[in-house]
């Protein structure tokens, strides 16, 4: 698949994946807060680089936009490889991305409570970058098909 087929499959994933996060922190008790720790993580950064990290309304919109960024390109690199792979590759990309979104965090020195409240919190973690993997696939199986 073609870079840019592949960046879009990756966005339509990402936004899926922002806008479950985005919600269900907001309706559901035992939801992850990523946000949280994409914050820590942003103001963490820039700090070690000396800069004077925003807050507040900016801080959340950074984290929220980088977080986008960052998700929409890792999802992209499903459209690489045979085309008969692409949802076992999205769905290995989305388990992945979300076992690393639960055991991380500590590891490189972050709050993980927001993502290992509990096993609930996890395993919704893990689902949800999971399905970010399966909707990039099917966009991606659905852009083929209309190139071809």
């Amino acid at each position: 698949m073609k870079t840019f087929t592949n960046l879009i499959a990756g966005t339509a994933g990402a936004l899926v994946l922002n806008i479950i996060h985005e919600v269900a922190r907001k309706c559901i008790k035992q939801a992850p807060h990523m946000n949280e720790v994409g914050e820590e993580a942003l103001v963490k950064s820039i700090k070690f680089i000396g800069g004077e990290p925003p807050k507040g309304y900016t801080l959340y919109t950074s984290t929220l936009v980088g977080d986008f960024i960052g998700n929409a390109l890792y999802y992209s690199a499903v459209g690489k490889g045979e085309p008969k792979s692409i949802w076992l590759r999205g769905i290995g990309l989305g388990i992945t991305a979300g076992i690393g979104a639960v055991t991380l965090p500590d590891k490189l020195g972050l709050n993980d409570g927001p993502v290992n409240r509990s096993p609930v919190t996890q395993l919704l973690t893990v689902a949800w970058y999971t399905l970010g993997g399966v909707v990039t696939s099917g966009v991606a199986q659905a852009l083929q098909r209309k190139i071809r």
